[in-house]
């Protein structure tokens, strides 16, 4: 977790003490409290020590619990100061995944230039409804949320029409291992593969392929979309980064450029797309 994050937390942490400790009906002990929200009396003291990230409904009963309804509003603007840079997974995703995908598309919208790098898997705005529904599928399963698995395929597959606006471009990177990984059935994957191969030569799109024999000179590691210079996006296991000082952004921007020092286009990308296919059918 990042310090900046953490640091944000404790702070929030130290403001619920002190309402705890200044309540107006005289000072409640962190037992008392506990009690008048229906919690285990250990949460108080995770939440007043940063150790754990209060929920919203976690501010608007603590600033009942101590007789202070009015700093509810307070509390859930800092809240929402440092959550807008680390997105947890587990609050993203309890309305499902449909609700991720619709922010994405918005921030999509806004974005003229995309620079993308994938390791693991196919960059979604690439990705096949059938390739896109397994990943759903299992994220589902990782995270326990609920499956809106079609509502969330159909929001990504919006995003792709902006590979056919003139005015967007998709420098697309991406591992070969993201090419043979059987996330999904083997036929899944190959019409996927087709589907790669398809989008290359489409004025929008600049698809590198990083083969697994190439000289890296960094490792590959998590997927990463930078935003028209301004914003990237980093999906890791238990959250979204969303970057946007110039340090963070321009740090992700020479990554990009030296993972491309690695990558082919154009005949060979097809090439090694070709090879990840016939492998399929060996």
């Amino acid at each position: 977790m990042s310090t900046d994050y953490q640091k944000a937390r404790e702070a929030l942490g130290t403001r619920l003490r002190e309402l705890r400790l200044t309540a107006p009906g005289g000072r409640l002990t962190g037992t008392r409290l506990a009690e008048k929200c229906g919690w285990h009396k250990s949460k108080v003291s995770k939440l007043e020590n940063g150790r754990t990230t209060p929920t919203p409904d976690d501010l608007r009963m603590w600033a009942e619990g101590t007789g202070r309804p009015e700093t509810y509003n307070e509390l859930l603007a800092r809240l929402r100061g440092f959550e807008s840079h680390i997105r947890s997974w587990r609050r993203q995703l309890a309305a499902g995944h449909k609700p991720v995908q619709d922010a994405l598309n918005a921030e999509h919208a806004k974005t003229r230039v995309f620079h993308v790098w994938q390791g693991a898997m196919v960059a979604g705005v690439l990705q096949t409804p059938d390739y896109a529904r397994s990943i759903f599928t299992r994220f589902t399963e990782l995270h326990q949320s609920p499956r809106d698995i079609e509502e969330a395929v159909v929001s990504r597959m919006k995003r792709q029409e902006a590979l056919y606006d003139s005015t967007k471009r998709f420098h697309i990177i991406m591992w070969e291992a993201a090419l043979r990984a059987l996330i999904c059935p083997p036929s899944v994957l190959a019409a996927q593969l087709d589907r790669l191969a398809g989008v290359i030569g489409l004025t929008t799109v600049e698809l590198g392929i990083i083969p697994l024999s190439a000289t890296l000179r960094l490792p590959p590691a998590v997927g990463f979309w930078i935003h028209d210079d301004r914003q990237v996006i980093v999906e890791n296991w238990h959250a979204e980064l969303w970057i946007d000082d110039e340090a963070g952004v321009d740090t992700y921007l020479r990554t990009w450029k030296t993972l491309r020092e690695s990558a082919v286009y154009g005949v060979d990308a097809q090439n090694v797309i070709s090879a990840a296919r016939r492998a399929l059918t060996s």
